[in-house]
């Protein structure tokens, strides 16, 4: 049984469909009570870290969220969903993320870019991934990303890397702890499968 994180800033129905596109059982859970009851949960987001980070602590969310994380059961954040596992984003200020795993996010520095890199980083891109079960049977896939900051993390939790511009981590992993830039559930059968993978993680 997988739970959707609803917190007023997720992509809540695209990820909720693809998971039943994949004849999973789902559920989206505003309760942060209920949030120990799943076999796995998904962190989605769509919007700004600070106003994410205040809702979560507002709705009770953020404990219930670090509580699990505890758990060993698995856990995956979805674009802004992975940006709020880190510490900290720069995001229109300095905001406090969840800390689950060490790492800071920052803005595309566009003084490392050459001209024809637009921000926000929209559209199809490769993910040079590692061996890691949420890649399993894909090699450097095309995934969605639509992002205008990124993380900057120590390379032991990095499981996969994307050029736009320059090099930044796109996906990574501590312990249970899963996180991924691109939206899966925008990505047709590759982003299927990255959910499929999360799903057989146990």
């Amino acid at each position: 049984m997988i739970g959707i994180i609803d917190y007023n800033m997720g992509n809540l129905a695209s990820v909720y469909n693809a998971c039943h596109l994949l004849d999973a059982k789902a559920h989206i859970v505003k309760d942060p009570n209920e949030l120990k009851n799943y076999d796995r949960i998904i962190l989605p987001g769509v919007g700004a870290f600070g106003d994410a980070m205040k809702n979560l602590n507002e709705t009770g969310m953020r404990q219930a969220i670090l509580d699990y994380s505890k758990s060993g059961k698995p856990m995956m954040g979805i674009c802004l969903g992975m940006q709020l596992l880190f510490e900290s984003s720069q995001e229109f200020g300095a905001h406090e993320g969840l800390g689950l795993i060490d790492g800071h996010i920052v803005k595309f520095d566009k003084s490392k870019m050459h001209d024809d890199f637009k921000i926000p980083h929209m559209g199809w891109n490769t993910i040079q991934n590692k061996n890691s079960m949420l890649f399993h049977g894909l090699n450097n896939p095309y995934l969605y990303f639509v992002h205008s900051y990124h993380v900057e993390t120590s390379d032991i939790n990095v499981i996969g890397y994307t050029q736009y511009g320059y090099t930044f981590a796109s996906a990574v992993n501590k312990d249970n702890i899963y996180g991924i830039q691109p939206h899966p559930e925008k990505s047709h059968d590759n982003g299927l499968r990255v959910l499929k993978n999360f799903m057989s993680i146990k």
